[in-house]
């Protein structure tokens, strides 16, 4: 139950990150006069600077990734947390040829 909790928390902390940055970013997309490529992904990583140009970008990659990386490990502790406890009952199975005590086959 505790790492079920903890992996909803880092998984609920990594999508609200990334999708605070999103939305931030098209906010901010009217508000640009040039970009190279999506928009979106523009306003959120930026580009390379040509000459004199100004860079009009928010340059959230690094936090985006960080929020997109603390979402897939929230969803791996709660997958594995869901898979373990089916697993534990599997090999009480195959070990005992005996069908666990709290389940009605």
């Amino acid at each position: 139950m505790k790492r079920t909790l903890i992996g909803g928390f880092i998984m609920f902390g990594g999508l609200f990150i990334t999708l605070t940055i999103i939305l931030a970013a098209t906010i901010y997309i009217p508000n640009m006069s040039s970009w190279s490529g999506s928009q979106l992904w523009y306003a959120i990583f930026g580009g390379e600077q040509y000459e004199d140009e100004v860079v009009q970008s928010l340059f959230l990659g690094f936090p985006f990734v960080i929020g997109i990386l603390l979402s897939i490990l929230g969803l791996v502790l709660l997958v594995m947390e869901y898979f373990e406890t089916s697993f534990l009952k599997l090999i009480y199975i195959i070990k005992t040829n005996l069908v666990p005590p709290n389940d009605n086959y």
